[in-house]
C-alpha cells in the first residue's frame, strides 16, 4: 500500500511540473517579460496591420522589445503603439519606426530605424517619424486591375487621321 502511494505522489510531481512548463512557456509567448528593466516608448502609426500585443521590436534584426499594447486614437483615427524597450538600449530622438512584414504569409514587427542625435527618448516619450504597414493586397490588386477594361492610351502617331492634310 505504501508504494502505490508513492507513485501516486511522483506523478502528482510530474504533473505539477508539466503545468509549470506550460506556464512559463505562455508566460514566455505572451510578450511580456520577467525583467523589468524597460523603458516605454510611444509610436503612431496610420495602419499596423500584422501586429498584435507581444510582436517584436527590433533595432538592424536584433530584438530589442516588444509591442506591450495598442490603441485608437479617436480623434484621428490613427494607431498609437507602446513599446517596452529594453534598458539597455538607448533610442535615439530622431529615430524612425516601421511596421515591417515577417514575409508574404508571416506577420509584422515593428522596425526602429536610429538616428544621428545625441539625444536619447525617455520612458513615455514618443518616436516622431513613423512608417505605417503596406497593405500588400491591396497593392497587388490594384497592379492587376489597373488599365483592365479600360481604354489604353494611344499615341498620337498611331492614331488614324480623319483628314489627311499636305498644307505646311
Amino acid at each position: 500500500m505504501e508504494r502505490n502511494g508513492l507513485i501516486e505522489s511522483l506523478v502528482g510531481l510530474l504533473v505539477l511540473a508539466a503545468a509549470g512548463v506550460f506556464l512559463f512557456y505562455s508566460w514566455s509567448v505572451s510578450g511580456q517579460s520577467l525583467a523589468r528593466d524597460t523603458y516605454t516608448l510611444n509610436a503612431v502609426f496610420g495602419r499596423i496591420d500584422g501586429i498584435n500585443a507581444g510582436a517584436d521590436v527590433k533595432i538592424a534584426g536584433v530584438k530589442v522589445g516588444t509591442v506591450s499594447g495598442f490603441s485608437l486614437k479617436t480623434d484621428t483615427y490613427e494607431a498609437k503603439l507602446t513599446l517596452a524597450i529594453s534598458g539597455a538600449t538607448p533610442v535615439p530622438e530622431d529615430t524612425i519606426a516601421k511596421i515591417v512584414s515577417d514575409g508574404l504569409l508571416g506577420g509584422a514587427h515593428v522596425a526602429l530605424e536610429p538616428g544621428a542625435s545625441d539625444v536619447f527618448l525617455m520612458d513615455g516619450e514618443s518616436v516622431a517619424i513613423t512608417q505605417g504597414s503596406v497593405d500588400l493586397l491591396g497593392l497587388a490588386v490594384q497592379a492587376f486591375t489597373s488599365g483592365g477594361g479600360t481604354k489604353a492610351a494611344r499615341s498620337p502617331v498611331n492614331e488614324p487621321a480623319d483628314e489627311l492634310s499636305l498644307d505646311p
